[in-house]
C-alpha cells in the first residue's frame, strides 16, 4: 500500500485492509518541502491498528528515500516557490514522474517480499491534471512492471473514478465515524503542510488547491448525508 499519510492514501489503506489478509505500507521521502505527511504516517498506522476488524492485518511499514524529485527540482512541492500554473498547462505542484517512481520502488520491494498487489490513491476524477494519475498511465505502468519483473504486478486504484465527496463516503462505509474522525484529525492534504489551522474537514492552510478540493468534497459529503437524514 502506497501510504503517504494523506486523506486518499488513508482511505485506500482502509480499503486494502478490508480486502487483503496482510497489508504492508510503503512511504517515500522524496525531498518534499514539509514533513507533515511523513509525521502523520505512524500516527495513522497506530490508530488503524486499533480498529478491531483490521488490527491483525496491518503489517510492516517501509520508508524509502527517493532523492531524484528534489534533485530535478522545479516543483512547488519540493522547492519554496509559489503555487502557480506552468506554461505547459499543469500546476507547478506537479512532480514529474513521481507516481511512476513510487510504483517502481513499491513493485521492487514487493518482488523481494513476495507481494504482487500494489494499492495507490491515484484519481483522475478530482485531480489537478497530473498525467501520472490517469488510469491509462497506471495500467501501462502495471504492464511495464510485470514485464520488467517477469511476474504479474497488479495495481489497484480504488479512488480512480470517484470524486472527493465519494471518497469521504467510501471512508464512512469502510470504517464508519471513527475512520472519518481519524482522517479529519490526522491526515495531511495541504500543500503547505499547515497543521496550525483546524477546519471541519481537517487541518490545512485553507487556500491551496488541495485544501480547496478537500473542503468542497467534505461539504458535499455532509450535505448529502443531511439530505438523506431529512428524507
Amino acid at each position: 500500500m502506497l501510504f503517504s499519510g494523506g486523506q486518499d492514501s488513508t482511505v485506500c489503506l482502509a480499503w486494502a485492509l478490508a480486502r487483503f489478509d496482510r497489508v504492508e505500507t510503503i512511504g517515500f521521502d522524496y525531498g518534499q518541502r514539509h514533513a507533515a505527511e511523513l509525521a502523520a504516517r505512524p500516527r495513522i498506522r497506530d490508530a488503524m491498528a486499533k480498529f478491531p476488524q483490521w488490527k491483525n492485518r496491518l503489517g510492516e511499514d517501509h520508508l524509502i528515500p527517493l532523492n531524484a524529485p528534489r534533485a530535478i527540482g522545479g516543483s512547488a512541492l519540493t522547492e519554496a516557490i509559489a503555487i502557480a500554473m506552468g506554461r505547459d498547462g499543469l500546476p507547478n505542484t506537479f512532480v514529474p514522474g513521481r507516481n511512476l517512481m513510487f510504483l517502481t520502488a513499491a513493485a521492487a520491494l514487493g518482488y523481494r517480499r513476495g507481494i504482487a498487489d500494489l494499492v495507490g490513491g491515484m484519481c483522475e476524477t478530482d485531480f489537478s491534471g497530473y498525467p501520472d494519475c490517469r488510469n491509462e498511465t497506471i495500467q501501462a505502468t502495471a504492464k511495464a512492471l510485470s514485464l520488467g519483473l517477469a511476474r504479474e504486478v497488479r495495481i489497484h486504484t480504488p479512488l480512480m473514478f470517484i470524486d472527493k465527496a465519494e471518497t469521504w463516503r467510501l471512508a464512512e462505509s469502510l470504517g464508519g465515524a471513527p475512520l472519518i474522525d481519524l482522517i479529519v484529525e490526522e491526515s495531511v492534504t495541504c500543500y503547505e503542510g499547515d497543521r496550525s489551522r483546524r477546519h471541519d474537514w481537517g487541518y490545512g492552510c485553507g487556500a491551496c488547491p488541495a485544501c480547496d478540493l478537500r473542503a468542497k468534497g467534505f461539504e458535499k459529503f455532509k450535505a448529502a448525508a443531511r439530505a438523506s437524514h431529512d428524507v
